[in-house]
């Protein structure tokens, strides 16, 4: 069984996440979803931002320097976000969290005029265990969005598996298109620590349909 809240070392995996204080939504706009992925990127450094000065439309271009960890998966939903990963340096993903979690606060906070706690206390953390386990964590992370599509879908099944496709095909908040095509946020991922269990987006998908179409609840 993962354990969780261990401490994080380098060489390790784990299934980070986090929701909003209360369950509150935490992206009320596309502007807000931009601010975290380009936090998901420049956050990732040993480096000094000042993120407030820095615009979600440029952080990409910003050289980070050696990173704190390598994310292999991510997905964001309105109100919490998954992010697999292993830690490249000691404390790599404790300050890489509150680096990330401390620049999207700020920024929330003063965007929509608030004040307080955006998160639902520090980031909860799962240590992957075992292969199995780290395999299953790229399907169960992009299949997060499918509860937006069909919210019902883990205890009905799949309505239409071809719009479910279609569906995550489209959804930009998560690195599940990285396995089909090129795209500027792609550069958050570094998947070479990371086990290439998929060679082709065919195969992928193939493994998604099976959690897709399974009796039990993942």
């Amino acid at each position: 069984m993962p354990v969780r809240n261990t401490p994080l070392v380098p060489g390790e995996f784990y299934h980070v996440y986090n929701r909003g204080n209360s369950r509150q939504i935490i992206y009320r706009t596309l502007h807000d979803y931009a601010r975290f992925l380009a936090l998901l990127y420049v956050a990732n450094s040993t480096g000094s931002f000042v993120f407030r000065d820095i615009d979600s439309d440029v952080m990409f271009d910003h050289e980070r320097g050696e990173l704190l960890v390598a994310i292999g998966a991510y997905c964001l939903m309105p109100n919490h976000f998954h992010i697999l990963l292993t830690p490249l340096v000691e404390d790599g993903a404790a300050t890489f969290m509150r680096r990330l979690a401390t620049g999207y606060s700020m920024y929330f906070n003063k965007k929509h005029h608030r004040t307080g706690s955006l998160f639902e206390g520090r980031f909860k953390s799962e240590h992957v265990d075992s292969d199995n386990y780290l395999k299953y964590l790229f399907s169960y992370i992009h299949l997060n969005p499918v509860k937006l599509l069909q919210p019902d879908w883990q205890q009905q099944g799949i309505i239409n598996l071809q719009d479910t496709f279609t569906y995550l095909d489209a959804y930009r908040y998560s690195s599940y298109i990285d396995n089909a095509v090129s795209r500027p946020e792609s550069n958050i991922l570094n998947r070479t620590p990371f086990p290439e269990y998929f060679s082709t987006k065919q195969a992928y998908d193939a493994e998604m349909e099976d959690w897709l179409t399974y009796n039990d609840e993942l």
